[in-house]
């Protein structure tokens, strides 16, 4: 077994006593001894045992001197970093380092940047994705999460005519192809009436659409889909779901057939196989409304007005990385992603044939005058009205179920006793 590095300086220590005043062989035949139990180079010995003699000479080791830390970054490349962090919705390193030129050139070319600020943008540029996440650790802390409540409930017996599709089937997918889901805004009180988004992902480009519905019902679903699919900058060839009663059913599957869109879906409790509309439930649906309650007219018309502007600041603006190979090695998985990009440049560098030239130009001057800082603005500005009409309602308490009485089967554990009658005795005539 190895010593330790305490076991190590003990037994240098052990021979302090004979080294001041032994001769050259002798001192050979102590460094072959140190060497020997502890393992070390000789030179690394040698320095040992000379600084444990100087430490003892002087009554004790001398305290470690803390290193001053070297500032590569100032202050004012830290604060330009943020602001660039906070107008992307605070991605992580790896997806903000790729997104640095094109957002501090629309900042620059909207007259975003002062004097100062464009001093230090190449020392923004130059910050490695792990410097950049050190730099906003403290932009990052308090930030926090909560567990979401699922809506999903079994579809029909439909569901075995629409085919199943599991998540290693999607690696060479075309633009075209896009995984639905639902995501409920109640609040924590899955009772009553309230909101639903519509989240809808692109799977080879990662562009991502959302629209918020009065319900889950059938036709009210399937307009809202009438409507994303204007929205995508390309065909819809395909529409993937997971088996809730909202999207398995004879109304969806002929808005489909009619529109000659393929119709496949997920196993039950298999998350992985829609994992590209399960990641967007969280990156942008719950990080733009939060777990707040929206149930009236006045919430669902903010959150259609949010979901336009949202849609140009992720799929623009802010890069993704997809999954290129994983593989596991006993316990340990190890996952290679490629390099973050943006959907939009996705889309026009690698599927550009998928784009109508008229609809590729639009784009591109889409990106070039849209101003990211008020962009953000404007996102935020109704961010704030959603959170000042949910403060107004206050705390939702979570209440029962209402039919918690037969979920729990407490009406099947009434049972009559052997000598109790179960009939009404009927009088004599």
């Amino acid at each position: 077994m190895e010593l330790t590095l305490g076991q190590r300086k003990a037994i240098t220590k052990t021979q302090l006593a004979k080294w001041p005043k032994a001769s050259k062989s002798e001192k050979t035949a102590i460094l072959d001894a140190v060497c020997q139990v502890t393992g070390w180079h000789r030179d690394h010995a040698r320095k040992a045992i000379r600084r444990a003699l100087a430490d003892h000479q002087r009554g004790g080791p001398l305290p470690a001197k803390t290193r001053e830390p070297t500032r590569v970054y100032d202050d004012a490349a830290v604060a330009l970093l943020t602001i660039c962090w906070a107008a992307l919705d605070g991605p992580t390193g790896k997806r903000l380092h790729p997104a640095l030129p094109e957002a501090l050139a629309n900042m620059d070319r909207h007259g975003r940047l002062s004097d100062t600020q464009r001093g230090v943008v190449d020392q923004v540029l130059a910050m490695s994705p792990a410097t950049i996440d050190r730099r906003l650790a403290p932009a990052r802390a308090g930030l926090e999460t909560r567990k979401k409540i699922s809506h999903t409930r079994p579809g029909s017996m439909l569901k075995a005519s629409i085919p199943m599709k599991t998540w290693h089937e999607w690696n060479d997918t075309e633009p075209g192809f896009v995984q639905i889901d639902l995501v409920g805004h109640e609040g924590g009180d899955n009772n009553g009436h309230f909101f639903y988004s519509l989240d809808a992902t692109d799977i080879a480009t990662g562009w991502s659409e959302q629209i918020t519905v009065r319900s889950k019902g059938e036709k009210i679903v399937a307009a809202g889909l009438t409507e994303l699919q204007l929205r995508f900058p390309f065909h819809l060839a395909g529409i993937h779901s997971d088996n809730g009663s909202e999207f398995i059913n004879h109304h969806l599957l002929k808005w489909c057939q009619a529109r000659q869109i393929t119709f496949t879906r997920g196993r039950s409790s298999q998350k992985n196989d829609q994992a590209y509309v399960e990641q967007k439930n969280w990156s942008v649906v719950r990080r733009n409304t939060g777990y707040f309650r929206y149930d009236t007219p006045t919430e669902l018309a903010l959150l259609n007005q949010l979901w336009p502007l949202v849609s140009l600041q992720v799929n623009l603006f802010l890069p993704q990385q997809k999954l290129i190979s994983k593989t596991r090695t006993g316990a340990t998985v190890r996952k290679t992603h490629d390099v973050a990009t943006t959907p939009l440049r996705r889309l026009l560098n690698r599927h550009n044939e998928f784009v109508d030239p008229r609809d590729q130009a639009r784009l591109e001057h889409l990106l070039i005058d849209t101003d990211l800082i008020g962009l953000r603005h404007q996102i935020a500005d109704i961010q704030g009205n959603l959170i000042n009409l949910a403060r107004h309602r206050g705390i939702v308490q979570q209440r029962g179920k209402t039919n918690a009485v037969y979920l729990s089967r407490r009406k099947l554990d009434k049972r009559a006793s052997p000598d109790e009658s179960t009939k009404q005795t009927k009088r004599a005539s």
